[in-house]
């Protein structure tokens, strides 16, 4: 076992060692030093704690076996507070929380995100040291690079939804292409696959807009009154179906038929609570029937199967399925290729 791994157990030990009155017996010592990645004996631990209490002021208490150790009631520990338990979770979360917390959050703890690396850079021997290294998360379909946000646009925002106040910007719009300026109230942040979106209401009006952060060009603090909304709720705009691109907020009843493969990925991961499969038909398809979300998301999740799924109803979803057949057929036959002189 190597030096480093050593001392960080030692340092696991002493971090969870109790002052007197309170005492900690060495089973619940190996019990807790396994929950943090280090197999040792009973026998190994004695022979650390007693090493320890060489340099440190701990008490044997050895009425009883297994023994009892402590500090000593007047001793105050400045030893650092992060165990290798607390330094994984801290690199695992690390990407995900900061693409959601404001810059002067990341600067406050970006230092405990580099104090976790170091841990675990110098353990070998623990298995929490590698785990970081063995387990990823990837999205469901094609991933795209992470569209690009000014430094300044994101510490503006972040800043007015942190503390409430309304901000003055220049936007580029996607639909006409051009440079718009605005008086937002931000109300949330959400990220959705490679993009992050504000949410907030514009000048006077009071209705929820979403605002890619990378086609900010400019954002300064207003002097407008901020507009707040007490009742808005980010997960409650989301479950209303506003990232779905909804056709309307009521849900539909879905049916269609599905290929084998298609109806057990379904079976093991659901369309909806109330999804039903039907045994398979003569020819191998399944009627599949769920409630789901009538928006353009779950349309094109749809599409995705292309001939592995037959949809049925909502009728008007058929409809819009076929006439995006049709016009791919279309575009097709109107491709002519060079011919060539033989």
């Amino acid at each position: 076992m190597g030096q480093r791994d050593t001392l960080f157990r030692h340092l696991a030990i002493l971090q969870m060692l109790p002052r007197a009155p309170h005492k900690l017996s060495t089973s619940t010592v190996q019990m807790r030093l396994e929950e943090q990645g280090y197999t040792m004996t009973l026998r190994s631990i004695q022979r650390d704690l007693e090493k320890l209490a060489e340099h440190f002021p701990l008490e044997c208490h050895k009425e009883c076996k297994p023994y009892r150790w402590n500090y000593v009631a007047n001793y105050t520990s400045d030893l650092p507070a992060m165990d290798t338990v607390t330094a994984l979770t801290l690199v695992l979360a690390e990407e995900t929380v900061r693409s959601l917390l404001p810059k002067v959050a990341i600067d406050k703890i970006g230092y405990k995100f580099e104090s976790a690396r170091k841990h675990l850079e110098g353990m070998h021997e623990n298995g929490f040291s590698q785990w970081s290294k063995r387990v990823r998360a990837i999205p469901n379909g094609k991933s795209l690079i992470p569209a690009e946000i000014q430094p300044a646009v994101w510490e503006g925002l972040t800043d007015a939804l942190l503390n409430h106040h309304a901000v003055n910007v220049e936007y580029l719009s996607r639909l006409k292409g051009e440079l718009k300026t605005y008086t937002l109230h931000p109300l949330g942040l959400v990220t959705r696959d490679s993009s992050s979106y504000l949410l907030a209401s514009v000048n006077s009006h009071d209705d929820v807009r979403q605002f890619a952060l990378h086609r900010f060009r400019s954002v300064s603090a207003s002097a407008s009154l901020y507009r707040a909304q007490p009742d808005f709720n980010v997960q409650h705009y989301i479950d209303q179906g506003a990232f779905g691109f909804p056709l309307s907020q009521e849900p539909v009843k879905f049916i269609a038929r599905v290929i084998t493969s298609v109806a057990w990925l379904l079976a093991e991961t659901p369309l909806s609570h109330d999804q039903s499969l039907s045994e398979p038909d003569a020819d191998g398809w399944v009627q599949l029937t769920a409630t789901v979300p009538n928006d353009q998301q779950t349309q094109w999740w749809i599409m995705g199967f292309g001939s592995g799924i037959d949809v049925l109803e909502p009728a008007s979803w058929r409809e819009h399925i076929l006439q995006q057949a049709r016009e791919v057929i279309s575009r097709s036959d109107d491709y002519e290729s060079p011919s060539c002189d033989v």
